[in-house]
């Protein structure tokens, strides 16, 4: 693999590779050495190829300040190297060692009451900070130097899940930082207080030195523009700390691959530098992590949904963590994978766009942070269910990743996703509305459930590639992505643009033209006359409403009239209730009406619409998804929008996709519950994992699995 970033990204970019990168995450640094021999073997007894390690042993590799040894992963690496087992190294700078800190306390990052970080957990080092940034420039060249001529060690991986513990600092060199990031992007302090609105609240600068932190709360909120930017600024500086290392790498050793592991996601933006600069990404995938998310479709959905759109930033990815067993913090523990599980879900994760996967971890720590986040070999050393789980699983990948390499992940209903800037713009001003990814979620596990092949596409990816393309009320719309959308419906496509959709321009300010704004308008045939929020369809009111840190609502407030002000719909013969935004339409003549409110002041007033547009269709949907329009609006692409199922009248608990490439097709069945399932109408083929012909009908055990190749 070499340096892709020349290469497109895009919801359909495979990996340039012609191995299956299997294995685990290994602490060396945790075990007697007199283990690591037999730690090899087993580990090929599993099929590993690959291990990946280093990323928390900085203290190891540079004890002191400029000295640095790395003899404890010469020998581990060579005592893999062995056995067949090659390596992929991190940059260790989610832990920097206590004598950077103790010596150079203002690397630390600090929080929004002010708190400075302390040493003793991890991530505590602010990659904003100039300082921090040279040592840890120093340490990666250090150890590229090292290892630039080691032909067992194959690629990187830079630091570990960046963001995920704090992804925001509020530290003075922050402030520095930013006034400068700001000077770069305006020019002029006038241009800065136009986008901000400095005329509300007196919030106008007279120099970029005078610009602050939005802090929350300090007392009240600050403007969305000046939010906006400093989100920006974030997602910015942490491309550049990245950047910094991958420019390293790349320079001493132009064959090695370089990605990272994504954790949740903040403050990083994939499409504007930082996933560019990367062969690939990864996705760590715990799907028992969450268990506040499992009613909105169980762990096996939360899994699928996370990959379709860790695949829809930069396209096919590799697992370097996959849950296998129970993991625990001191605040929390998962469930555990049942036997069988674990298999199920690497196989599902290979079938929503994995070529490579790496089952966390290989042994379990007996001390620090995580003493009961289990691995592959138990706190005893003996191995169990889940090494011959492992073993199972290895055997499996070699004899089908011939055939599942340099293949994507079919997607037939495209929804609009991979845009920071609009995940940003909802949260700096969200009146209560759900963000444009919990609309999403719902068409897209609404498809999931009947078996249709669905993903999250950005809207400058081949959309000729789609039949329906749904875009969640995104607030900040481009011109150019208008006559992307006229050219895919023009050739017969469906598009479907959700409410709110182009309300607010690039600084956040709301449009000064009816919504959704003049290109829509013209795209879509309707303007927007009159808008309101509404309660949610499971809630009670609207006031004391907010989101989570997870995205999901809460209500404190007691009920009020809100909660009897439910309006309605009719949707193809069904009255619906809409949930969360009314909008009124005003279409033109050329539009159908679709859909029209019910009841009171809104009754007879369009509610959804369609609009003809050469081949195809645009939908405007006057409201947010609620799981029942999301299932009658599935309904109706399928009737009206060329859709089929992957497989018809698909029993529930069956996770299915289509991996393809040049005719060639993959189809993926993964039975996600306990228990024995029969599917009926599935496609003729091969099943590559017993060699036995299927042919109309499927039986799949309890987490069972089958790859049916219908070339």
């Amino acid at each position: 693999m070499n340096d892709n970033s020349e290469r497109k990204l895009s919801a359909w970019r495979p990996i340039d590779t012609n191995t299956f990168l299997f294995g685990v995450p290994h602490y060396p640094e945790h075990i007697e050495e007199s283990w690591w021999q037999q730690d090899a073997e087993r580990m090929v007894a599993c099929g590993f190829n690959t291990v990946r390690m280093g990323e928390f042993a900085w203290h190891l590799f540079e004890p002191c300040e400029g000295v640095y040894d790395f003899s404890l992963f010469d020998r581990a690496i060579d005592v893999l190297a062995n056995a067949g087992i090659k390596t992929i190294l991190c940059t260790p700078t989610a832990t920097p060692p206590r004598w950077l800190t103790a010596k150079y306390p203002e690397v630390l990052r600090v929080d929004k009451n002010g708190r400075q970080m302390s040493h003793g957990s991890r991530q505590h080092a602010d990659t904003i900070h100039p300082l921090f940034r040279e040592f840890s420039r120093r340490i990666t060249r250090a150890m590229a130097e090292h290892y630039r001529d080691n032909p067992n060690v194959i690629g990187w991986q830079t630091d570990n899940e960046l963001n995920t513990s704090m992804s925001e600092s509020y530290s003075d060199a922050a402030r520095a930082e930013f006034q400068s990031f700001c000077e770069r992007k305006y020019r002029s302090i006038e241009s800065l207080n136009a986008a901000w609105g400095g005329d509300f609240w007196a919030t106008a600068y007279r120099g970029f030195d005078q610009v602050v932190l939005p802090l929350p709360n300090a007392p009240v909120h600050c403007s969305p523009g000046h939010v906006q930017d400093y989100h920006r600024f974030l997602a910015h500086t942490t491309m550049q700390f990245q950047r910094d290392q991958v420019e390293i790498l790349r320079q001493t050793n132009a064959d090695w691959f370089v990605f990272h592991n994504m954790g949740k996601l903040e403050n990083v933006d994939f499409r504007n530098g930082f996933a560019s600069d990367l062969d690939f990404v990864g996705y760590d995938v715990y799907p028992f992590l969450h268990e506040e998310k499992a009613r909105i479709g169980g762990h096996a959905y939360m899994q699928a949904s996370q990959l379709d759109l860790c695949r829809g930033y930069a396209g096919n990815f590799i697992v370097p963590e996959q849950q296998s067993g129970f993991g625990s913090q001191v605040d929390f523990s998962t469930l555990t994978p049942e036997p069988g599980e674990m298999r199920r879900m690497a196989f599902s994760s290979i079938a929503h766009g994995a070529d490579g996967l790496m089952f966390f971890r290989w042994r379990p720590a007996h001390f620090g942070a995580e003493i009961y986040w289990m691995g592959i070999i138990d706190h005893d050393n003996i191995p169990r269910r889940r090494f011959e789980e492992a073993k199972q699983v290895g055997a499996e990948i070699h004899q089908v990743a011939e055939h599942t390499l340099g293949t994507t992940v079919r997607i037939d209903i495209g929804i609009a996703s991979a845009e920071f800037d609009n995940d940003i713009a909802h949260k700096s001003y969200p009146i209560g509305f759900p963000s444009p990814h919990d609309d999403a979620i719902l068409l897209h596990r609404a498809c999931f459930q009947r078996g249709i092949a669905a993903g999250f596409v950005h809207p400058e990816d081949a959309l000729e590639r789609l039949k329906v393309f749904y875009v969640p009320h995104w607030l900040m719309w481009k011109d150019e992505w208008s006559e992307r959308l006229e050219q895919f419906a023009r050739a017969g496509g469906t598009v479907i643009i959700g409410a709110r959709t182009g309300s607010r321009n690039t600084d956040n300010h709301v449009i000064r033209v009816p919504a959704p704004g003049e290109t829509l308008t013209a795209l879509t045939g309707v303007q927007v006359e009159e808008f309101g929020p509404l309660a949610a369809p499971d809630q009670e009111a609207l006031m004391g409403r907010a989101p989570t840190p997870h995205g999901e609502f809460t209500t404190t407030a007691r009920p009020t009239e809100a909660s009897q002000r439910r309006y309605r719909f009719e949707f193809k013969g069904q009255e619906l209730t809409a949930g969360h935004c009314y909008e009124i339409l005003d279409p033109s003549s050329d539009v159908d009406v679709l859909a029209r409110w019910s009841n009171r002041f809104l009754e007879g007033r369009a509610a959804i619409t369609r609009r003809q547009v050469g081949a195809g269709q645009v939908l405007y949907v006057g409201t947010y998804l609620t799981d029942e329009l999301a299932e009658r609006l599935t309904d109706w692409v399928m009737a009206n929008g060329k859709v089929e199922p992957l497989i018809p009248d698909l029993p529930q608990g069956i996770d299915v996709t289509l991996r393809e490439k040049d005719g060639q097709k993959l189809l993926f069945v993964m039975n996600t519950e306990c228990f024995e399932q029969r599917l009926d109408s599935v496609a003729a083929g091969v099943d590559l994992l017993t060699d036995n012909r299927v042919d109309g009908s499927l039986t799949l055990e309890g987490y069972g699995c089958a790859i049916i190749d219908m070339s």
